[in-house]
């Protein structure tokens, strides 16, 4: 069942999109080559202390870390570790959840490591590209797939292929909710977008072909090629106004 919020509700979700957004933003910051993904975890966990708020992804079906940072090939659920150092040249997925008052924030950036190749500059502004063209088709009496679509047209235009085994969703008082929000689909599509829905987007771009595996950990996807992807996120309500984008800043 979809869930609609009230005003007083998506504003509470404002504040938790918010809060992730801008420790994310930090994170970025500290993405730089010499790095281990470790580091920016224990960044993160003093932040959320400082915050007073709870990471949403510790524990999580016994996921171990706050933090996602996912390096070049790994799409997606990167767990941190002192042993994996960020090197010149890189692409690292950072994607974080907290819960304030019993909302819940999410959101994902792929941020530089250093200097990075024109190929890759041009993998990440593709797939922010294709995170603001779905949000722009988040507005009344849209269909799921006019969002869903967006993603797709414009990741295969520019010669990518989009991950089909990992989605966005709707989110709210849980982390994953209903809808699913895949990143691919058919326009005029699926359930209509009424106001009060907050859908969390999550375009995942692939170099190469979009087929994934998972890691012995059981959490960390890679490519099945090894080519290189990006992973943007932002979570968006439904309003009489458009897209209101929560996890802006």
């Amino acid at each position: 069942m979809i869930v609609c919020k009230s005003s007083r509700e998506i504003e509470k979700l404002r504040v938790s999109g918010r809060i992730v957004r801008e420790i994310l933003e930090e994170v970025r910051l500290k993405a730089q080559p010499g790095a281990t993904t470790m580091d920016l975890e224990s960044y993160v966990e003093k932040r959320v202390k400082q915050l007073s708020v709870k990471p949403a992804f510790r524990g999580y079906r016994g996921y171990p870390c706050c933090l996602c940072a996912s390096i070049n090939n790994e799409i997606v659920h990167g767990i941190p570790s002192r042993r994996r150092i960020l090197k010149d040249g890189d692409i690292v997925s950072l994607d974080l959840g907290v819960i304030v008052d019993g909302y819940y924030g999410d959101s994902a950036l792929t941020a530089p490591v250093g200097e990075i190749s024109d190929s890759l500059k041009r993998l990440l502004r593709v797939t922010e590209e294709s995170l603001q063209l779905a949000i722009e088709r988040v507005r009344l009496g849209n269909r799921l797939g006019d969002v869903c679509a967006a993603v797709q047209q414009h990741a295969e235009q520019e010669g990518y292929s989009v991950v089909r085994e990992f989605v966005g969703h709707g989110i709210g008082r849980a982390l994953h909710e209903e809808p699913q929000v895949p990143n691919y689909g058919e326009p005029g599509h699926g359930p209509v977008l009424k106001e009060g829905m907050v859908l969390a987007i999550e375009p995942m771009l692939n170099e190469g072909a979009g087929a994934v595996r998972v890691l012995e950990d059981q959490w960390t996807a890679v490519t099945a090629d090894g080519t290189c992807s990006a992973h943007f996120e932002h979570m968006v309500a439904v309003t009489r106004n458009g897209p209101d984008i929560l996890t802006k800043l």
